[in-house]
């Protein structure tokens, strides 16, 4: 078993519904995971624990929506809850399992259900019904960008649930670093 060090990248992105892609700086999260041995020519299994990872709020910091930083106290929070999958190291492609808890908040007097994802994403192309995006391989650094969509299912907040237009689609666009651990 080896140690891996996982770390998220600017340039990744969001879309939910018919919205226009959010660009999002993820800059400064990642989480340490841990690849199962080789065993021949097969993809490895690799699994990050949850409560190690950290992924930074889409707020007016880290998020611009049609060229504009999100408003002063609108943020998500995103609480994961699983990242598993597999990797194949000789081709650089990487499929995980990505299930988290979306916390949407707008100071301290809203704060609504979580929304529930649960994507695969991977570094092969995603084509639904409202999204497409194309991903990336790992790279000889160590890069890659990973894609996918999820089904987004009503909140129970029928306000948040009208605004945006749930159930929908939801993409995600992770641009993220894995290498080893040099702890």
């Amino acid at each position: 078993m080896t140690q891996l060090q996982l770390s998220t990248l600017a340039g990744c992105g969001l879309a939910i519904g018919a919205y226009p892609r959010f660009r999002y700086d993820a800059r400064g999260g990642g989480g340490l995971g841990r690849l199962a041995a080789a065993t021949g020519r097969d993809p490895q299994a690799l699994c990050f624990e949850p409560a190690g990872l950290r992924i930074p709020d889409l707020d007016g910091r880290t998020t611009r929506w049609l060229g504009l930083p999100l408003p002063p106290g609108l943020a998500i929070a995103i609480a994961p809850e699983q990242l598993e999958g597999q990797l194949d190291p000789a081709s650089g492609q990487l499929e995980l399992r990505f299930r988290a808890r979306f916390r949407f908040r707008i100071g301290a007097l809203v704060q609504a259900p979580d929304l529930l994802i649960d994507a695969q994403l991977g570094t092969g192309p995603v084509v639904s019904r409202r999204h497409r995006a194309e991903g990336q391989p790992l790279d000889a650094e160590g890069q890659a960008l990973l894609v996918g969509v999820a089904t987004v299912q009503p909140s129970g907040a029928a306000w948040l649930d009208r605004f945006l237009g749930l159930p929908d689609e939801a993409l995600a666009i992770l641009r993220c670093q894995l290498g080893p651990w040099a702890g």
